[in-house]
């Protein structure tokens, strides 16, 4: 027998002392197995480095710097050809050349080996959403989906919506919150209020507004209007005019909006009585 295939012989024999127990590369340490006559087998360690993915972060860190294979090996030191072999995984770097491609990333070593966060992605089905009317209205001139509900903690709000035709008796509620808001009107048309100005919209207009300003919608036709409505609930800067950055309050402060007015969203499948 070689030595070559002697020392592979070794490698992939675990002597342990005490119960048996499997090891886990990178796994918690079992206080029953003895660590001094612990060999790891060579093949579950290359598994255990594949599996961190390190040439797929180097390769998106790089790509999101738009930034090619000469500019980086400029950065680092290695060759263009060295990180090529890197990003696809048919070599390993050492420490010092994986810390070398870190500092050009600004990016401290432990990146390469944590595990990868879990990406945001939430399918809402058409039958499992529910169609609410216009909040404290008796007589609502719409009615309002949730697009966002699944989504805990979310940025904006997504809704889709339906303008029912204007009807004797019914007057639009005006209604004001913290931020931002955008409508792409689907279908129909429809009179958007803001302020003291009504504008008229047609199918494919979109609109963006500050909803610190108070607003309100009114189908404009015999037949029912629908729209997607997006909503950003934080307090932002608005800029005025082309050159001026000002805020949409007083002394810098965006205007704040009684919690009772905002437009209230629902977190479960299921919505409650409390927004009829």
């Amino acid at each position: 027998m070689s030595k070559t295939s002697s020392s592979s012989s070794i490698l992939a024999t675990a002597e342990i002392s005490g119960p048996s127990d499997t090891f886990i590369p990178g796994g918690r340490a079992n206080s029953a197995v003895d660590v001094r006559h612990l060999q790891v087998d060579g093949e579950a360690a290359e598994s255990f480095i594949a599996e961190k993915r390190i040439g797929e972060r180097i390769k998106y860190l790089r790509l999101k710097k738009s930034m090619g294979l000469v500019e980086l090996g400029r950065h680092t030191g290695l060759s263009a050809s060295f990180l090529s072999q890197l990003e696809t995984g048919r070599v390993v770097p050492t420490l010092r050349n994986l810390a070398r491609i870190a500092m050009v990333f600004s990016k401290d070593l432990s990146y390469f080996f944590d595990p990868e966060p879990q990406t945001l992605f939430r399918v809402h089905r058409r039958d499992d959403r529910v169609r609410l009317p216009q909040t404290g209205a008796d007589d609502p001139a719409y009615f309002f989906e949730s697009l966002g509900y699944l989504v805990p903690d979310r940025q904006l709000d997504p809704y889709f919506a339906e303008f029912l035709p204007e009807k004797e008796g019914r007057s639009p509620r005006a209604h004001q919150h913290v931020g931002c808001e955008f409508l792409y009107l689907l279908s129909g048309s429809l009179d958007v209020r803001h302020g003291e100005v009504t504008h008229h919209v047609e199918a494919g207009d979109a609109v963006y507004f500050d909803a610190n300003t108070i607003h309100s919608y009114m189908c404009a036709g015999k037949t029912p209007a629908t729209a997607v409505i997006v909503t950003l609930q934080h307090p932002v800067l608005m800029q005025l005019g082309s050159g001026n950055k000002q805020p949409n309050g007083v002394n810098g402060k965006v205007r704040s909006v009684p919690a009772a007015i905002l437009p209230q969203s629902t977190s479960a499948k299921k919505v409650s009585s409390q927004m009829h």
